[in-house]
């Protein structure tokens, strides 16, 4: 019996995504839902809402859908042929798909491909609302279990190492990429993979958030050591190391979330210590060369230590076992 998630695994794409795009072609009041998505995105960045508030708040664009499950079966039945080929070639009335797309975006589908086991998060096709968790990560297994008593497989496919959960119950795992498999331990990411799960994720946009305050609170710093401290690298230091001192305690609550700690905090401050040696010789160099107001220097300097700064951050000092 093999498992398989379906965004990206069995579909060429984002199935939700792509369904979100076709309804608000048909249906332009969806539209209306676009900024309180877009707040609702920043609240779960910052650790107020969960994955599953945010998607309850993402989904209730349903609301101005007049059928949203008859717009299911109308949108399968354009995009069918997204499945990709390597499913169609080896795909068995025993398979199980597990997605954390709504089970009633994909029960169209399944019901083309032959497939009797659907595991899908759980929402109201009228309004939005979940019912139960995001069917993603350890929640896959859970319901595996609860819904079929299952609790492994032959083989598991999978585009994700979210899934990881499934890929330890599975006899085999493959990481899926178009039609090609690779099995689960042997496949190696390639750079956009990796610039993607670095830079592209909440994480990422949480640490620029507070970059931004640790920017504002250092050139502020800055500017009032200034006033006592005639040369403007030399007034740098103290603002730089006052500003980092809150940085370190933001990041730590929001960011990665971890506790305060002695030894975690002599790592963030030497994380910055690449951070330090870049802006401080953009400081000295804009000193030397424009000449121009303090704040300029100090606000180019931040910003482009910041991606240097969370990669050694995220590797270094808040390294996860």
């Amino acid at each position: 019996m093999n498992i398989y998630d379906f965004d990206k695994t069995i579909y060429d794409g984002d199935s939700t995504a792509a369904f979100i795009r076709y309804c608000a072609k048909r249906y332009p009041k969806a539209y209306v839902t676009i900024i309180p998505t877009l707040w609702a995105f920043f609240l779960y960045v910052l650790g107020v809402y969960t994955k599953t508030q945010f998607k309850e708040k993402m989904y209730r664009f349903l609301r101005y859908v007049p059928d949203a499950e008859r717009a299911a079966e109308d949108f399968w039945a354009s995009h069918e042929e997204g499945i990709l080929e390597y499913y169609r070639n080896q795909h068995d009335e025993e398979d199980i798909i597990i997605s954390a797309s709504p089970e009633f975006l994909l029960r169209p589908i399944c019901k083309r491909l032959g497939v009797k086991r659907l595991i899908a998060s759980k929402v109201d096709s009228g309004t939005g609302r979940y019912t139960g968790e995001n069917c993603w990560g350890p929640e896959k297994v859970k319901r595996l279990r609860d819904e079929f008593g299952i609790t492994e497989c032959d083989r598991f496919y999978s585009d994700s190492f979210s899934d990881a959960p499934l890929a330890e119950i599975a006899g085999e795992a493959y990481i899926v990429r178009k039609n090609m498999l690779t099995p689960w331990n042997e496949y190696k990411s390639t750079g956009k993979e990796k610039f993607s799960h670095m830079f592209l994720t909440p994480q990422f946009l949480m640490f620029l958030i507070v970059g931004v305050i640790n920017t504002l609170s250092n050139i502020v710093f800055s500017t009032i050591y200034s006033l006592f401290i005639p040369n403007t690298t030399a007034a740098f230091f103290p603002g730089y190391i006052t500003s980092n001192v809150v940085a370190y305690l933001l990041n730590s609550k929001l960011t990665f979330k971890e506790r305060l700690g002695f030894v975690r905090f002599v790592k963030f401050f030497i994380s910055y210590i690449p951070n330090f040696i870049i802006q401080t010789v953009i400081v000295y160099l804009y000193d030397m060369i424009i000449h121009g107001p303090s704040v300029i220097a100090y606000a180019i300097a931040a910003i482009i230590g910041v991606p240097v700064t969370f990669v050694i951050m995220k590797l270094f000092a808040f390294r996860k076992k």
